[in-house]
């Protein structure tokens, strides 16, 4: 099968070690990460081949970055380097029990913010892909930024890919005069997949949603008449998966989500997540699951298999999913045991 490109911003990760507030030690461990790249590194390590756009400057923090890239499988050729603008980076403080984690963002003047829609050649980058994925996170930072997705999601269509979209709703990131709604609504409007959870609807779309996440309980009728909704107001929609997640502790999640496809409305298993390790990036994980399955399978197996790639994240620190497709099939087939493979 052709390859997948996915478009956004790789930032630098400065996290405090451990369960440590901030500066609690003069330390941060420094890595990369970012909702696009995250999925492309996901779908390269389930075998997919994977190519990632952004916009680095030449220096060597977007070395560094495309290094990390490269070191995972995804092809980094398709990148623009810039001699304006720098890497982005935030900030991150894993939370435990009650102690919520913090995510502090310093992305203002990014060379991807920067980047002029004309900077990106989308007929030659997307000419041998066959699906094209984007987030709500790279049209929050700047018009610039908003431009250049629509006008990647269009040639994606004009050029016949399909079109996949993670809302991602960033309240701190929208600060350059556009609601969210006025922006993402066209968005929307050309994706054939959109992935999000109910606060992401409501926020990027203005459709309100009857569903109670703060009780803990799923109730599969109201989000499939959320699903509903959303494919009602952009009839082009052939995929809308909503995650859920019980935050019952920064440590301890429920996670699950649902999916209304071509083949009806389904609802995956419930995972009980007790022990987190680091659940920045799993939404990207899913994401990355569910095109996976939606390329190899029913969309009932696509919709478990992306909860047990999701899932697996968790377990792992860092923004990138490093599991292998036998470690996701495994649990998704139900062997949740955790025993040493010998």
């Amino acid at each position: 099968m052709k390859r997948i490109v996915t478009f956004g911003e790789i930032m630098l990760r400065l996290k405090s070690p451990h369960h440590e507030r901030f500066f609690q030690s003069p330390l941060f461990e420094a890595t990369y990460g970012g909702g696009e790249a995250n999925v492309a590194v996901s779908l390269c390590l389930l075998g997919e081949e994977a190519s990632f756009v952004t916009a680095l400057p030449a220096n060597a923090i977007g070395d560094g970055a495309i290094s990390e890239l490269r070191r995972h499988g995804v092809d980094t050729s398709r990148i623009v380097r810039t001699k304006k603008g720098r890497v982005g980076i935030y900030f991150l403080e894993t939370g435990a029990n009650q102690r919520p984690s913090k995510v502090v963002y310093d992305r203002e003047g990014s060379a991807i913010a920067s980047a002029r829609p004309d900077d990106f050649n989308w007929p030659a980058l997307l000419a041998d892909a066959s699906w094209f994925h984007v987030t709500g996170i790279t049209p929050a930072l700047s018009q610039d930024a908003a431009d250049s997705t629509l006008a990647a999601m269009q040639t994606a269509r004009r050029m016949g890919l399909t079109v996949s979209i993670d809302l991602n709703y960033r309240k701190k990131l929208w600060n350059y005069g556009k609601q969210a709604p006025e922006v993402m609504g066209p968005l929307a409007e050309l994706a054939q997949v959109i992935v999000a959870n109910e606060e992401d609807i409501q926020k990027c779309l203005g459709i309100e949603s009857d569903a109670d996440v703060t009780s803990g309980e799923l109730s599969e009728s109201s989000y499939a008449q959320l699903a509903t909704k959303v494919r009602m107001r952009y009839p082009q929609v052939e995929y809308v998966a909503i995650t859920l997640r019980e935050s019952i502790s920064a440590d301890r999640n429920g996670w699950r989500a649902v999916l209304s496809g071509k083949e009806g409305f389904h609802v995956s298993p419930r995972f009980a997540i007790d022990d987190i390790i680091d659940r920045v990036g799993g939404g990207d994980s899913f994401s990355a699951g569910l095109i996976y399955g939606l390329r190899h399978m029913k969309e009932a197996d696509a919709l478990r298999f992306a909860v047990a790639a999701s899932c697996l994240k968790h377990s792992i620190g860092g923004d990138f999913n490093l599991t292998t497709l036998d470690e996701v099939l495994t649990l998704m087939n139900g062997d949740g045991s955790g025993r040493v493979q010998r």
